[in-house]
């Protein structure tokens, strides 16, 4: 079996075989890590496609720094986790645009823009927190994913995932407050 370096270095040299072996070698388990956060095996499929598709398509210029299995799998969970936010973004925007009471009264503007306020905020306070814990909030909260699911996926105790969710949670609480305080 031919090690991930010396496969990697042949894809770069344009090895059709060598991006086969690769492809066959690691399209399952990143399926299933990233039907693990995604809940779907549709987009799964798609993510790891797309992402075997750039890999060739990009395998000239692309540099792994670590191992490629680190790099894989840190690819599938972003781009897993980039599907989780823009199928809630969605799922956001048609509940809105199916709501036919939905008026454009002084309240509902008001109400929208607090609702809007209170995203940026958690943007905000989501972008000063450790990459771990903003990844295991966007699992559970976005990828409505169970800590039990999010701990295999990530290979930490279900302890872990519960304290990160909890410093997350308590870090945009206060944010909140600050933020309502100045108001």
């Amino acid at each position: 079996m031919i090690n991930d370096l010396l496969l990697i270095k042949k894809v770069k040299e344009g090895d059709i075989k060598a991006f086969e072996i690769l492809f066959r070698k690691y399209y399952p388990p990143l399926s299933y890590y990233s039907v693990t956060i995604t809940g779907s095996s549709d987009a799964a499929e798609d993510i790891i496609q797309d992402l075997f598709y750039v890999l060739w398509r990009e395998r000239e210029r692309i540099q792994i720094l670590s191992s490629l299995k680190s790099y894989l799998y840190n690819a599938v969970r972003n781009r897993s986790l980039q599907y989780c936010d823009k199928r809630k973004l969605d799922q956001r925007y048609r509940i809105s645009s199916l709501n036919p009471s939905s008026q454009d009264t002084e309240q509902d503007s008001l109400n929208g823009i607090e609702y809007r306020e209170l995203e940026e905020i958690i943007k905000k306070s989501l972008e000063r927190m450790p990459s771990r814990r903003v990844e295991i909030f966007r699992m559970h909260r976005f990828g409505n994913q169970k800590y039990r699911e999010i701990a295999e996926a990530l290979s930490v105790s279900v302890k872990t995932v519960e304290a990160e969710m909890t410093k997350a949670l308590k870090e945009i609480r206060k944010e909140i407050e600050l933020h309502t305080s100045i108001l």
